[in-house]
Formats: C-alpha cells, sequence, structure tokens
C-alpha cells in the first residue's frame, strides 16, 4: 500500500501546469455530475477531492502564487459577472426594501456578530474584523445549486440570490478596507484615508461599471458584434472592466463587474440568453476547477489545529449569527414569518469567501517584512516604532495563517448544513419541496382540464396556463390552478412561479407555440422534463428531414401511443374520458390494455409519489402503480 502511494506521489509531483489544470478540469467535472446523481451539494464533493488532491501536489508549487491568485482573481470575476447578469429588478419589484435591507443593514449586523465570534475563539480584534468582513458573503457558487435543486417560491428565490450576488463584492471591499485599516493602524488619519478609498472604490465601479455597460450596450443594438462572438465579447469585457478597477483602485473589480452585470442584465432590448448560457457554462467549469484548488492548499495538520475553535465558530454563526441578523435586518419589511425562518437557516459560504481569505494571508506577511525592512532603514524614534509595528504585524500574520483552514471549515459545514438540511425546512414552511413531481399544461382544451384535475385527485400539484379567458374560468371553476398567460409572454418566461414543478407538457393547438415553449423550459426543468405534443401535420410516420423539426428545436414527445392535438380532440368528441386506476397483482398492466383495447392512451404512471410521463421509451411496471390514461366509452350493455 505504502509503495502504491508512493508511486501516486511521484507521478503527481511530476505533473506540469498544463497536465494538472487538465486533471483538476476533468475531476471538477465528475464531481459536479456525481454530486447531481447523488443529490448533495457539488461543493463538499469539490473540496473533499481537492483537499485530497493537495496532499498528493500543491497549486503552489505547479502554477507558482502569482498565476494561482491571479487565475482565481479573474475567475471570481466572471462567476460574480455571470450571477449579476441574471438579477432582474423586475424579480424584486415587490421586495426592493427587504433586498436592500439585507445587503446593507443585515451585512452589518453580520460583520459585528461575526466579528464578535471570532474575538471569541481567540483572535486578535485586527483579525476578528477582517473574518467579520470575509463571512459576510454567501455567494452564487453555493446558492445557485441550491436554488435548482430546491426551486423555492420566486419571492424566495429572488431574496436569496441578490444576496448571494450583491453581498459578495461588498464583502470583498469591506475586507480591503478593514486590511487597509490594520496596516495604516489606529491613528486619527485612518478613518478619512479608508472613507476617501471606499468612495473612490463606489466611484471607480460606478463610472467604469455603467460606463462600459452603456458601450457594450450600443454596440450590440447597432450589430457591430456578431452574433457568435457576443458571448466571448461580453465575459471579455467583464475580464477587461475587473483588471482596470482593480488598477485604479485595489479590489474594486468585483463590484465593477456585478454592476456592469446588473446594467446589462436590466436593459429592456437586450437578449441575452446566449451570452447567460455561455457564461453560465464557464461558470460551472470555474466553480470547480476553484475549489479544488483552493482546497488544495490546505495541510491536514492546519485542519487538525483550527478544528476544534472551527466548530465552536460555525455553531455561533449558524444559530445566532445569520438568525438574529436577519430577523433584526428585515424588521419592518413585508416579509412574511415562514420567508424570515428559511433566511434565517440560508448562509452557505462560497468562492470569494474561500479566494479573498487565501490572499490576505499572504498579505500580512508581505506587509509585516516591508516595515521590518522600513524600520531597518530607519533611526531613532521612528525605528522603534516602526520595529514594533512590524512585529504586531507578523503576529497578526500567525493568526491570518489560520484563517485559510477556519474558512474551509466554515465553507464544508455550511454548505453541508444548509444545503442538505434546508429542503426540509423549506417543505415544513411551504416555500418549496426536495422532491417537486407539479405538473405544468400549456393550453386549455377538455381533455387537458380533466387530465389536470385527475393529477390533482392524485397528489400531484398541476398548473394550466393558457391565454384564453374562457378555458382559464373552466379551469378554476373545476378546482385546477390556471394561469391566464401567453406561455410565450415575459411574464410566463421570467416570472411564473414554478415552484414544486417538475415537468412541463405543451399541449396547444398550434405546433410552433409547443416548440417553443419546450424550447424555452428546458433551460429551467431540463430537457428530460420538458415533453410536447406531435405535429398535426406530421402524425404518425409520414414525417420527413424536410418536414419534421429539428432534434434540438423539439422537445420528447409525450403519451404512448402519441396523438396529436387533433387526434385526441376527436377521441373526446366520441366520447373518451381521462381515468385512473390502480394496478394490482389481480389486475395488471396487460390486463388494462386488454380491458381497454389498442386505441386507449397512456399519459401518466404514479408510483409511490414519484410523477411519471408516459411514452414508447416508458417502461410501466405490471403492478403496484396507478396509471392515468385516455380511455374509450364503457360499451353499452346488451
Amino acid at each position: 500500500m505504502q509503495q502504491i502511494w508512493q508511486r501516486l506521489t511521484d507521478t503527481f509531483a511530476e505533473l506540469d501546469p498544463t497536465g494538472y489544470l487538465a486533471l483538476v478540469a476533468v475531476v471538477a467535472i465528475i464531481a459536479q455530475w456525481l454530486a447531481w446523481r447523488l443529490k448533495v451539494p457539488s461543493i463538499l464533493l469539490l473540496l473533499v477531492i481537492g483537499f485530497g488532491m493537495g496532499q498528493l501536489v500543491s497549486p503552489d508549487d505547479v502554477l507558482g502564487r502569482d498565476v494561482l491568485f491571479g487565475g482565481v482573481t479573474l475567475a471570481v470575476g466572471v462567476i460574480l459577472f455571470e450571477g449579476a447578469l441574471t438579477l432582474r429588478f423586475r424579480d424584486v419589484r415587490d421586495l426592493g426594501r427587504p433586498v436592500f435591507r439585507l445587503c446593507t443593514v443585515t451585512v452589518a449586523i453580520s460583520w459585528v456578530l461575526i466579528t464578535l465570534a471570532a474575538w471569541l475563539i481567540g483572535f486578535e480584534w485586527e483579525i476578528a474584523l477582517l473574518v467579520g468582513a470575509i463571512l459576510v458573503v454567501t455567494g452564487p457558487t453555493v446558492i445557485g445549486p441550491i436554488l435548482r435543486t430546491l426551486r423555492p417560491t420566486r419571492r424566495v428565490a429572488s431574496l436569496l440570490k441578490w444576496e448571494g450576488i450583491v453581498v459578495d463584492p461588498i464583502g470583498a471591499v469591506l475586507a480591503v478596507l478593514v486590511f487597509q485599516g490594520v496596516l495604516l493602524g489606529r491613528g486619527g488619519d485612518a478613518f478619512p484615508q479608508l472613507l476617501g478609498n471606499l468612495l473612490l472604490t463606489l466611484l471607480v465601479a460606478g463610472v467604469l461599471g455603467l460606463g462600459l455597460g452603456m458601450g457594450l450596450e450600443w454596440v450590440v443594438k447597432h450589430n457591430k458584434i456578431p452574433d457568435f462572438l457576443l458571448g466571448v465579447s461580453f465575459v471579455g469585457t467583464a475580464v477587461a472592466a475587473l483588471v482596470i478597477s482593480n488598477a485604479i483602485q485595489s479590489e474594486s473589480g468585483l463590484l465593477t463587474v456585478t454592476v456592469l452585470g446588473i446594467y446589462l442584465g436590466n436593459r429592456k432590448d437586450l437578449h441575452l440568453r446566449h451570452v447567460e448560457e455561455f457564461s453560465e457554462h464557464l461558470q460551472v467549469l470555474f466553480v470547480g476547477v476553484l475549489f479544488v484548488v483552493l482546497a488544495g492548499r490546505i495541510a491536514p495538520a492546519e485542519i487538525v489545529a483550527i478544528a476544534p475553535r472551527a466548530l465552536l465558530f460555525v455553531a455561533m454563526l449558524v444559530v445566532v449569527v445569520r438568525p438574529a441578523s436577519v430577523l433584526l435586518g428585515l424588521i419592518g419589511t413585508k416579509v412574511t414569518r415562514e420567508e424570515r425562518h428559511l433566511l434565517s437557516f440560508m448562509a452557505p459560504r462560497g468562492i470569494v469567501a474561500a479566494a479573498v481569505t487565501s490572499i490576505f494571508g499572504l498579505e500580512f506577511t508581505s506587509a509585516a517584512e516591508r516595515a521590518m525592512e522600513a524600520a531597518g532603514e530607519a533611526t531613532g524614534d521612528e525605528a522603534e516604532a516602526l520595529s514594533g509595528r512590524a512585529i504586531n504585524l507578523f503576529q497578526l500574520a500567525e493568526q491570518a495563517t489560520e484563517l485559510v483552514p477556519l474558512v474551509f471549515l466554515v465553507i464544508v459545514f455550511t454548505v453541508a448544513l444548509y444545503g442538505l438540511g434546508v429542503g426540509r425546512l423549506a417543505e415544513r414552511l411551504g416555500l418549496a419541496t426536495t422532491s417537486p413531481q407539479g405538473v405544468l399544461f400549456v393550453g386549455g382544451q377538455k381533455w387537458v382540464l380533466d387530465l389536470a384535475l385527475a393529477l390533482k385527485n392524485a397528489g400531484v400539484t398541476t398548473t394550466v396556463v393558457t391565454s384564453e379567458y374562457e378555458k382559464t374560468a373552466k379551469a378554476r371553476r373545476i378546482g385546477v390552478d390556471a394561469v391566464l398567460a401567453n406561455i410565450l409572454s415575459e411574464f410566463a418566461v421570467k416570472d411564473l412561479d414554478l415552484a414544486g414543478t417538475k415537468t412541463l407538457i405543451a399541449a396547444t393547438s398550434q405546433d410552433e407555440v409547443n416548440f417553443t415553449a419546450a424550447r424555452e423550459f428546458a433551460h429551467v426543468l431540463g430537457r428530460a422534463n420538458v415533453f410536447q405534443l406531435p405535429r398535426d401535420d406530421n402524425p404518425g410516420n409520414t414525417a420527413s428531414l424536410r418536414t419534421e423539426a429539428a432534434p434540438h428545436l423539439t422537445a420528447t414527445i409525450c403519451f404512448d401511443p402519441p396523438r396529436t392535438n387533433t387526434e385526441l380532440k376527436q377521441l373526446v368528441s366520441e366520447g373518451f374520458r381521462i381515468k385512473r386506476t390502480k394496478l394490482t397483482s389481480k389486475f395488471t398492466l396487460d390486463d388494462f390494455r386488454q380491458r381497454w383495447g389498442k386505441e386507449m392512451v397512456l399519459m401518466f404512471v404514479l408510483n409511490d409519489g414519484d410523477v411519471a410521463v408516459a411514452n414508447g421509451r416508458t417502461k410501466i411496471p405490471q403492478q403496484d402503480v396507478s396509471i392515468i390514461a385516455l380511455v374509450p366509452p364503457e360499451p353499452e350493455s346488451v
């Protein structure tokens, strides 16, 4: 075993930067896929795998610290830009005050309480203030995956997403100001200088972010950039904004790219779906790579040394800091009691906390060394003062080295606690479900309403979206939830509440609407959960390469056997009806098929709470499930 370990260590030690980065990218992708399959937070696997790889090869040794932290800065900038692009003011039109309070008052309260908690576990006040500033953040890298899995109500999702993205750069800027304040000492000149730095940071972020955003908007609207270059142009602009902003004012870049993304994401005439898709793919890759690389910089001895204090610290964050900061910060806002409780137990830390922390340990050491060099060049009282300051900075630098393993453990424990536990809490509060099974029907024909009612009577959440008032009213009269809207409208695409929804059935009388709706909602629900009726002009086996829609423009055809909208209407007019049947050992699927004949249409399979759409590839058990089908009328008795 020892020989195998030694051989593995030697192999990793021989990796060059190209091989190391390729290995990290592959491992990051596999870890995220495995997390998706196991339904656990991907960051947990990424951190564990990165920690293990770090014992075989150090990222610092392979890449060098300058290249490593330069890459981390750029990647974090792209991640924040991607998240900011998805922030829409329309999502919080009724939540403006709560969002503002979460990003200001709650941040301030969190900073004070986290600082106090860090001081209680043994950190000096200077380091405790820095820890408080770093850990006020949550972040899109941890909030986003949880929201995709949980899919809570629109209000809760908007609050968490805005807080996670906006507070990230605020925390980074706050940490920089604290660090600068520590270097300046406790003299009377410190506060005016810090205030000037803060105002300069805000000015640079506002002017540069809005200026580049307006310029990019003009270029896009006047078709100066071809479509195939839009994605890289937006990301390239964000990277340039980050670098230029940091060059003008230290660590202002994250705030700049956030301003840039929010501005571009809220321009009505900019259609950024392809840009968002491109940057989202980069974000997924970068998140995986960053967590693996940064976790690899931590030694086991550092984890063991800080673990007891870290556990106490995490307990204070979860039990005291987050609930107190949210409840106090949202006083006087129109946030429900259930929403406050969910927000109080949802604050996982992400990549910005890890990245910023990794930098400050080195910065303290560098500052102490510079102070010692200055003391050597000075004389008299000045030399003594500088020497004392250097000693103090070296002491702080020694404590600052503990920040990286501390924050590592905070990320692991908060992601585990919130990521694995928030689903049950959200379910109990009625704000989400850990296993969404709801069905969204597009179209209001009679058979659709009857099918939706049958599913609802079976305990499945159903919603019908139709643009016809009469069909909406009829759905509501029979007890089916209905939304009066065009499924392709701005409201339906961006504002429709999909909490608890798993599946979409596009079943309007217009084939093009079905195709477009299925393609659009596949981005949210996943292609595997989006279905449509076959085209009326290509029924059965008459479709050809010239008449059949391209596969990437369509969704899976639903029901077994598939029937077009016209055919289903005809069957209903002939007396066919929706019927739910429990299959047992005495009445199996074969018995059901024999009873109702070949004209029967299987539609849904209900198996112990799981809802599946029947189609030609669905494997239906012979018994112990319920099926919903469109069956012929009962034969008249003789």
